[in-house]
């Protein structure tokens, strides 16, 4: 087995099967069919990670965003009390078309309740940890834009999601692995010990995520770029320039170690690699990612991989100053 085999392995790993996909696709799709014909809506437009092609296994919720007219509800987008009227109005439509009990539309969902911006839909059982949601965002057009509730702020906030999809879309238009590799930092984030957003990842993988070569030397710059841009202060934001930080509660202590000791194994797994010690090569990718990365053969030149030996900065518990 060769690097590439072994990235290829692990990437089939990532991905969510084909027939989970269709199904999460059919199920985000019943709220669009049920919400298009309605007069106050102007469009519905699928969001979040299964929209832009960076979902990773397992998928547990999808993003719609119901976009209002309006003229139709007078009062939205204003501060004060219109933004949990929104999400109100919107429950209760949503109870009325998609309803197990009394669904015109389609009788899918069991329980539905409102979040700081969306309606959280339950089309399993509420009580189950992996229960599949449709998370459903009220919204209204502000040009190209879109101004969504806030009910916490009791606000409306101005939000860009239809860019992300369009940036994402680009760069995988670009290079055919990007996508897939961003699932890759997905998966690893989701295998630390810090709580690190899926989206941060991935607005990392736009900044600092090569488009070109070998997907296992593009995750290796991606990094060294991204440890050295966290350690040097750098914070995760809106790549619109409107939301301000992506995870405001992510421990920024933390991170950049998380960060670096990816980098130091990735950076000895390309050396190996050049070095044709594909065998070791492997061995520090499954130090970056986990049980889940494919194993190499017991073979392989010991004595290059030592030569090439560096050792990993310790990871610290450092407490928040």
């Amino acid at each position: 087995m060769n690097v590439s085999e072994a990235f290829g392995e692990f990437q089939k790993t990532v991905n969510v099967d084909i027939e989970k996909v269709r199904e999460a696709r059919v199920r985000r799709d019943l709220f669009k069919k049920a919400f298009v014909p309605e007069d106050e809506i102007v469009e519905v437009i699928p969001s979040g990670s299964l929209a832009r092609g960076t979902h990773k296994d397992p998928i547990h919720d999808v993003d719609v965003i119901l976009v209002f007219d309006g003229d139709a509800r007078p009062g939205w987008g204003e501060p004060g009390a219109s933004a949990a009227e929104a999400l109100d109005h919107t429950r209760e439509r949503v109870h009325q078309l998609l309803g197990t009990s009394e669904g015109t539309s389609a009788q899918v969902v069991r329980l539905a309740r409102w979040r700081n911006h969306a309606v959280k839909c339950f089309l399993d059982d509420p009580d189950d940890p992996a229960a599949f949601t449709v998370d459903a965002m009220p919204a209204l057009r502000r040009e190209d834009k879109l101004l969504v509730p806030e009910a916490l702020s009791e606000d409306w906030i101005l939000c860009d999601p239809e860019s992300l999809i369009a940036e994402v879309a680009e760069k995988h238009g670009e290079w055919n692995k990007f996508a897939g590799s961003v699932r890759m930092l997905k998966w690893w984030a989701a295998d630390q010990n810090i709580k690190i957003k899926s989206l941060v990842m991935e607005v990392l993988a736009l900044r600092f995520l090569p488009t070109e070569g070998s997907q296992a030397a593009a995750i290796k710059d991606f990094f060294v770029a991204a440890s050295y841009f966290i350690e040097g202060g750098g914070e995760v934001t809106d790549p619109a320039g409107l939301c301000g930080p992506i995870q405001a509660d992510l421990d920024y202590s933390k991170f950049p170690d998380r960060l670096e000791s990816a980098r130091d194994y990735a950076v000895r797994a390309v050396m190996a690699q050049s070095s044709n010690d594909a065998a070791y090569a492997i061995r520090q990718w499954g130090e970056v990612f986990g049980d889940a990365f494919p194993q190499p053969p017991v073979s392989g030149d010991l004595a290059i991989g030592a030569a090439l030996s560096i050792t990993p900065r310790p990871v610290k518990d450092t407490p928040q100053g």
